[in-house]
């Protein structure tokens, strides 16, 4: 595995977020069925056939599954990177597959020339200390008539995030040793999954119940994790408070990013009530 960069190589809030995330992506490294269902939500319009013959990039790569799906796709190559020691469990998971490369390396100092047809970041950017400058050196990555897609947290609709999760994760959370955090976040983890498995996710499954959930809080969502068994929703919520670094794209915000890099028709749409995606084409 080529490595271009460590954590004792960048600044001090890179390498918090990455030595955060590196401990969650290698003791968090189950895969899904469901994975992929969710990464197409998170990349719409793309489908899967889209990705063919396609020499692509992700930024942000964490333990590899979609770095694994776009490879499984039929991309003639796809390159994952990551900052933080996550790059080991990726390796793991894509190293049968010879179509799929994991390199560590900085997304602000990506050691490539501009010649991936597609890039994609899921999950990411909002955990960058310049959101925007992330973005921006990706799309720097992908030829002229190539395309980008990019998956941010909403600042819409997410109000009671920044008011009272983001001070705490802030605060406290993101400062706890990894081992004490992943036992303190089984409480809210239990918490969201009597809700999701009693509530939503049976509410959600018939047209009548479906009508009656759409009024209640932040329905979509948990409609969307509901299928998810109790380690993978522990990983979502343990996710969400060891981030030293989280921010909120507004959707003004996240547009302007996209006319930054010459994109002005960018296809920009709501994501579960919570977040936003973006897809285009990159011009010279």
């Amino acid at each position: 595995m080529p490595r271009f960069a460590s954590l004792e190589s960048v600044e001090d809030d890179k390498a918090a977020t990455a030595a955060n995330f590196g401990w969650q992506w290698q003791h968090f490294t189950q895969f899904d069925d469901k994975y992929e269902q969710q990464f197409l939500g998170w990349i719409a319009p793309v489908k899967p056939e889209f990705f063919k013959d396609k020499v692509v990039l992700e930024g942000g790569c964490g333990k590899g599954r979609h770095t694994q799906l776009a490879a499984k796709w039929g991309a003639r190559d796809v390159i994952g990177i990551d900052l933080s020691a996550a790059v080991e469990t990726a390796f793991a998971a894509t190293r049968d597959l010879p179509n799929a490369h994991i390199v560590q390396a900085d997304i602000y100092n990506l050691p490539f020339g501009r010649v991936f047809d597609y890039a994609f970041s899921v999950g990411v950017l909002h955990h960058l200390p310049d959101p925007r400058a992330g973005f921006k050196s990706l799309s720097s990555k992908v030829k002229s008539g190539g395309h980008l897609s990019a998956w941010v947290y909403g600042a819409e609709n997410n109000e009671w995030i920044t008011r009272f999760v983001n001070p705490v994760r802030e605060g406290l959370t993101s400062r706890l040793n990894p081992r004490l955090l992943l036992q303190l976040s089984k409480i809210p983890t239990a918490l969201l999954f009597v809700a999701t498995k009693t509530v939503y996710g049976p509410l959600n499954r018939s047209a009548k119940g479906a009508s009656l959930a759409r009024h209640l809080f932040y329905n979509d969502y948990m409609k969307a994790i509901a299928g998810f068994g109790w380690r993978e929703q522990h990983c979502i919520v343990f996710d969400h408070l060891v981030a030293p670094t989280a921010f909120y794209i507004s959707r003004e915000d996240f547009a302007d990013w996209w006319r930054d890099i010459g994109v002005h028709d960018a296809e920009i749409t709501w994501h579960n009530s919570n977040s936003w995606r973006g897809f285009g084409r990159v011009k010279d």
